[in-house]
């Protein structure tokens, strides 16, 4: 938070913080509910919360000191200028932290309980130790699948049937998940505070972590199931109603694949478009929105880190949004956030359904919906915009990635209210120094939950160095 100055009710009182300014004198008292675009600021208690804007566009949110009076009516409301170094996120309301976690036969990590300290920890050791293996752990509990791409039946100590995981987190949302999964029955099962009838959708979530690993160089280098993936996931995590669009999508699409491949005649197929249409209009929509409010935060962020020509996220549908085009429309971003209606998106979908008729009767397959988007990163030169995978350096690839996991914790902060758990596994390790040294500081700077890294050596430690308390690893047995 930089600070901001209000006027309302005649009643004028700067806040600042950080290292940002803001022009005018302080005095007096914030009072009522005001507003700035529209933006509601509540009086809760002795704070004022909400999300403010500049006229240049500028965000930034959250708790604003008391004490706070209750007047009839809210005055008008002036912004000063605000000097922002880079681009604060919303003030998370809730505080959570990792406090617990029991392993049982979880990769090579055994049976163990660890105990957490709520400012984090860095867990020191060699490589193929199981450093990796307790931050997938930990992930694990958050989303219930493998942020390395794994099965649930590889997650399994070798030799063993069943891995079992539970944690408990402490904090303004305190909860205990657990997960396991038997490899003989290919069972999975879930529970939230002992209620083991939930489903898996209700309990995603409730960690709010974000993993940064140098394995995230795949979502710009790799093809575009990776970039889908990692979308579905961080939307199925943020966007209520999104793991139920994705599931029926997925049936749809398989059962409709089906009938394509067994040859089993139009009315056989077509009986599938509808939940087809239906659950991938949400998909599309839910991808095109996220895509249009975030891109802008994305480029900042390449921008803080690297410094040199901005890279642009966008989002290329298969289906068009942007008007009676064919498939792989240019893309939505921040020069776009207009995002067409679900019904629109429907109407779409039909007509490229009834194009690609006779393609996916000779195919065998659907070949138009949303499992053929792509997330597309490109640097934003003077001549035209270059794929960041095809023209880009290492280092503007590994910026792109670290961009869009910081965009992401953003996401989290401003989806849930609550500054996300930070899980490092030796991310700044193919960094060079000017770029590791930028992404610690916005790290610094922006995130203030629990931190939980990995590294191998300590003097590789040096995200918040003497806060975290030190743990070693050896042959996934962990020592405080």
């Amino acid at each position: 938070m930089r600070g901001v100055a209000v006027w309302t009710a005649g009643v004028h009182r700067r806040h600042e913080g950080g290292d940002g300014g803001v022009s005018g004198e302080a005095e007096s008292e914030l009072r009522g509910i005001v507003a700035v675009r529209g933006s509601p600021l509540e009086c809760r208690g002795d704070f004022v919360h909400g999300l403010l804007e500049t006229d240049a566009g500028t965000r930034f949110g959250g708790s604003f000191g008391g004490p706070v009076e209750r007047p009839s009516e809210a005055g008008p409301i002036l912004l000063y200028s605000v000097h922002v170094r880079s681009f604060p996120p919303l003030v998370p309301t809730a505080f959570v932290v990792l406090s617990e976690l029991e392993l049982r036969h979880f990769r090579n990590l055994g049976i163990q309980e660890l105990r957490f300290p709520p400012e984090g920890v860095a867990v020191i050791g060699e490589n193929a130790q199981g450093k990796t293996n307790l931050l997938e752990a930990i992930y694990y509990l958050e989303s219930f699948r493998s942020f390395r791409g794994a099965g649930d039946g590889e997650l399994t100590e070798f030799a063993k049937d069943v891995f079992h995981l539970r944690g408990s987190v402490q904090g303004d949302r305190p909860a205990t998940v657990a997960a396991g999964f038997d490899r003989k029955r290919k069972r999975k099962r879930v529970s939230v505070d002992g209620n083991d009838s939930v489903r898996i959708s209700e309990a995603l979530g409730h960690l709010g972590a974000v993993v940064f690993s140098p394995a995230d160089v795949d979502l710009v280098n790799g093809g575009p199931r990776l970039r889908r993936r990692f979308l579905d996931i961080l939307l199925s995590l943020n966007v209520g109603g999104y793991v139920g669009a994705l599931s029926g999508y997925r049936k749809a699409l398989a059962q409709r694949n089906a009938a394509l491949k067994a040859d089993a005649g139009a009315m056989a197929v077509r009986a599938w478009d509808g939940l087809l249409v239906e659950s991938g209009a949400r998909v599309t929509r839910a991808r095109a929105e996220w895509v249009a409010e975030r891109a802008g935060t994305f480029t900042r962020y390449c921008s803080a880190i690297s410094g040199r020509d901005p890279v642009t996220m966008s989002y290329r549908p298969d289906l068009p949004l942007r008007g009676s085009g064919g498939a792989n429309d240019e893309g939505t971003g921040a020069e776009d956030a207009s995002v067409p209606g679900e019904d629109t998106i429907r109407e779409r979908f039909h007509a490229r359904l009834e194009e690609s008729w006779g393609t996916d009767l000779r195919r065998g397959v659907t070949t138009c919906g949303p499992h053929r988007d792509d997330l597309v990163f490109a640097i934003a030169s003077k001549q035209r915009a270059l794929p960041v995978r095809t023209f880009g350096s290492g280092g503007q690839r590994r910026t792109a990635a670290l961009a869009l996991r910081l965009t992401e914790a953003a996401t989290i902060r401003s989806q849930r209210g609550v500054d996300p758990i930070l899980l490092l596994d030796d991310a700044f390790a193919e960094l060079d120094e000017r770029r590791s040294e930028r992404v610690m500081a916005l790290l610094q700077d922006e995130c203030t939950g629990q931190v939980i890294l990995t590294a191998p050596k300590e003097s590789d430690v040096r995200l918040r160095g003497p806060s975290l308390a030190r743990w070693s690893i050896r042959e996934g047995t962990i020592e405080a």
